[in-house]
């Protein structure tokens, strides 16, 4: 298969370029500026863009292995004053990899489903596989790339660890079980909550439910015999904002930087390398249900990340129904698909409020609602006020526990799309 690779020198941008390289039909691939001469080679590309950072990024001074250039491949450098019109970057990358690098732009998703299927099977061999099925759309991704590739080879487990959105985990189960996919469903939402229990921070809780995730596996895999993998729906986002590569830790995610040490499995991460809207385009071309490949993004971690602060059984029975209402509203009225993701968060303020005469205490919770393309930037979408006011409303008069209701108009940067 024909790639580009790029070099990334610490810049977001680099997402940016390789996303373009793939939208004219060449697999490109982002590699940390640390890569030797030596690897770059072993990858045989048909060319390599080197993605420098702006001044603003503050990561000035990193530069790849000058050996890279010696290679014979054709080498594409953009700086800051080179990426700024990204209609004019389109047409320098055309010219690079039409002119340079000879590309036959004949990559399809359909191409990228059928390498991931072949890599796994070498990987594997005839060995078992566990997959941690969350039932959102990364990990049912992975789990049907790899059910495709080895069969009966893979059981996937589904962990109900009690902070998920209201029915979610009955969909799960019920999905699933009509792949013809081995599934294991475990109920393990007390296990969970005694685990977080007390625990404010949001690093800390991240860390200890990707902890007790990968426990609960381990014990549920030890039943099933030997088993050597663990297939997760791990994305290029994901490990960008765990701080690997060239970039600063923004959150750990659970399926990244909160695995521990000793984990007993080898990773199997089949769509690692791709960005979100790829991953829905895989799931359409393994088959996956419209209703599966339209959810909306949800983290590892649930609901206990839209929680502020500690996480008590009473608050997420709230935040549950607030949610549900949300999601509800946004499907009835056409905006479900016409934003990225949507949710509701508990926060931790109490407000003073009027019900039924009488003077209430209770939970303030934020809307939030992003446009995006990769997760790596968002807007906040401007919601008809009527739809705000409808779903306020509902809340309000609805869910026990929660007097006030506000709306989320930050951007990411600087804001994150989660709160926590």
């Amino acid at each position: 298969m024909e790639t580009i690779l790029v070099i990334d020198l610490g810049t977001y941008f680099s997402q940016e370029a390789a996303r373009l390289v793939r939208a004219l039909r060449v697999y490109s691939e982002i590699v940390p500026g640390t890569v030797s001469a030596a690897e770059v080679r072993k990858k045989n590309p048909i060319g390599i863009i080197i993605a420098g950072p702006s001044e603003t990024e503050g990561k000035q001074g990193l530069s790849p292995d000058p050996e890279i250039m010696r290679l014979g491949i054709p080498v594409l450098t953009l700086t800051e004053s080179r990426k700024s019109d990204v209609e004019g970057l389109k047409e320098q990358l055309v010219g690079f990899l039409d002119q340079d690098c000879r590309a036959s732009r004949d990559w399809t998703m359909a191409q990228f489903v059928n390498a991931a299927v072949e890599e796994i099977r070498s990987q594997v061999g005839s060995r078992k596989l566990v997959c941690g099925l969350s039932g959102g759309i990364d990990s049912s991704v992975a789990a049907l790339l790899v059910h495709k590739a080895v069969g009966d080879q893979l059981t996937c487990i589904f962990v109900d660890h009690g902070f998920m959105r209201k029915n979610e985990p009955q969909e799960v189960v019920e999905t699933f079980s009509r792949f013809g996919i081995n599934l294991v469903a475990v109920d393990a939402a007390d296990r969970f909550l005694a685990k977080v229990k007390g625990i404010a921070d949001p690093e800390q809780k991240r860390k200890l439910i990707g902890t007790e995730f990968i426990r609960v596996f381990e014990e549920e895999a030890r039943k099933l015999g030997t088993v050597d993998f663990l297939v997760q729906g791990t994305i290029y986002p994901d490990v960008i904002e765990s701080g690997l590569g060239q970039h600063a830790v923004i959150k750990s995610h659970h399926n990244v930087g909160g695995l521990p040490d000793n984990l007993e499995f080898e990773l199997v991460e089949p769509v690692r390398q791709l960005f979100k809207d790829e991953v829905r385009e895989a799931a359409r071309v393994l088959g996956l249900p419209e209703s599966i490949i339209e959810r909306h993004p949800f983290p590892g971690p649930g609901l206990a990340v839209r929680v502020i602060g500690e996480i008590t059984a009473e608050k997420l029975a709230v935040l549950r129904e607030a949610d549900a209402i949300f999601i509800e509203e946004l499907k009835q009225s056409g905006w479900y698909r016409k934003v990225w993701q949507a949710f509701a968060v508990l926060t931790g303020t109490k407000t003073v409020g009027i019900r039924t005469g009488g003077r209430t205490y209770d939970y303030a919770v934020a809307l939030r609602a992003v446009h995006s393309t990769d997760a790596m930037t968002a807007q906040w979408a401007k919601l008809p006020y009527e739809l705000l006011e409808q779903v306020s409303a509902r809340i309000l008069s609805e869910v026990e526990g929660i007097n006030r209701v506000v709306y989320d108009i930050s951007a990411k940067p600087p804001a994150t799309i989660e709160w926590e």
